[in-house]
């Protein structure tokens, strides 16, 4: 029986990836990853040559089942995301369960979060915080909103840069001009972080190009 690995990878930085991570990555029989393309600059930049298998959000059952019997069969295998830990707002969890269900041994390989990354400089209240994901494309937006509305405590999200005004305009509308942090493209060379109320982020980044990931912590209810 072999193991399967879920290895956290940068978010940004190639640099920010634990010795463990890269020893991991170089022992393993395959890679499981999201995107082939940008899991190879990694390997690339740390002269890992491995067998790869795409895993996604839209990836069949019999290919994940595929995967975890190689591993059954002997075989490790190292899980990983485009960027930071896997089934984190990832599809990588349906492995992991098929995984368990299969007998099989799996190990996490700490290292980086933008979850976690943003929570630590967002000088907001994270002793006690709520994390929940991307918001609904369509359906259960509002209910999603008042969710944050009612929370007494910090609560966190991502967005994509193509929604995040949007986000933030409808949140405004629903929990008022609450306290909140920004982050935007944690450890790349373009890292931005805002603070303020929401009106005064969203003043901001109506003034600049949006693109990348984001980050965003919500102040919770007083």
């Amino acid at each position: 029986m072999g193991i399967l690995y879920v290895v956290a990878t940068p978010i940004g930085n190639l640099k920010d990836i634990t010795l463990r991570a890269l020893e991991i990555l170089k022992e393993v029989d395959f890679i499981a990853c999201e995107d082939t393309r940008q899991t190879k600059k990694l390997l690339d930049r740390y002269k890992i040559k491995k067998p790869q298998v795409s895993y996604h959000q839209h990836t069949r059952i019999q290919k994940i089942d595929y995967i975890v019997n190689q591993i059954a069969q002997g075989k490790s295998c190292a899980l990983v995301s485009d960027a930071g830990t896997p089934c984190i707002s990832d599809p990588g969890r349906v492995l992991v369960t098929r995984a368990y269900d299969a007998g099989v041994k799996v190990v996490p390989i700490p290292g980086p979060s933008a979850l976690i990354s943003a929570a630590s400089i967002s000088g907001l209240p994270v002793d006690k915080f709520i994390f929940l994901g991307f918001p609904p494309h369509k359906k259960g937006r509002r209910k999603f909103f008042e969710q944050i509305r009612d929370n007494k405590y910090t609560v966190i999200l991502y967005e994509s840069p193509y929604r995040i005004l949007k986000t933030l305009g409808q949140l405004r509308d629903v929990v008022g001009d609450r306290r909140i942090v920004v982050c935007r493209e944690l450890t790349k060379m373009f890292e931005i972080v805002y603070r303020g109320s929401l009106n005064e982020v969203i003043n901001q980044l109506e003034k600049e190009k949006i693109k990348g990931e984001f980050v965003v912590v919500v102040e919770g209810k007083k």
